[in-house]
């Protein structure tokens, strides 16, 4: 028996007939079309399925659809869209891609996303304080040491305010 499950994902409304036992990542990916949510290990182990749920990050390969119903849901693709600027990266999507804080991009979605939640708390962490963060999320390619200076370098351009939006 399904059930009607109402979303705010990225913004938007969306209503869905779901399995009372569907992920809300499966929900995200299969219902939503929203693949950047990747599903690596499906037990809440490497980050990769993390989206933002009321602004915290969760992992939404533990997480049920109807869990999450009437709930604010941000995944990586709301990302930049929340700059309201067509086809401008997110200052944290900018700074991976300066600092080449990605590889194959399979945990990337997850990363950014925890990272957000971190800097909205803490906007000026220290080198340490950014490695503990990222504990919660596995990268096989990297050694993390780019991740983490893509970390730093976003958290500055977060601080700094372009002209643009120091203007508003």
């Amino acid at each position: 028996m399904k059930h009607t499950v109402r979303l705010n994902v990225n913004g938007r409304e969306s209503e869905r007939q779901v399995e009372p036992r569907t992920s809300l990542a499966d929900c995200l990916r299969d219902d939503l079309d929203l693949t950047g949510t990747h599903v690596g290990c499906e037990h809440g182990v490497c980050g990769a399925c993390t989206v933002l749920l009321d602004g915290e990050p969760v992992r939404a390969c533990l997480m049920l659809a109807v869990q999450a119903g009437g709930r604010s849901i941000m995944t990586v693709e709301g990302l930049a869209a929340g700059q309201g600027r067509d086809g401008a990266l997110h200052p944290l999507q900018q700074a991976f891609r300066d600092k080449h804080g990605l590889q194959c991009g399979f945990c990337t979605p997850g990363i950014l996303l925890t990272a957000l939640a971190f800097l909205s708390e803490n906007p000026a962490p220290s080198h340490d304080e950014i490695r503990e963060m990222l504990a919660g999320n596995l990268c096989r390619c990297t050694g993390y040491h780019f991740i983490v200076e893509a970390i730093e370098h976003a958290a500055a351009l977060l601080r700094s305010p372009t002209p643009q939006e120091g203007a508003r």
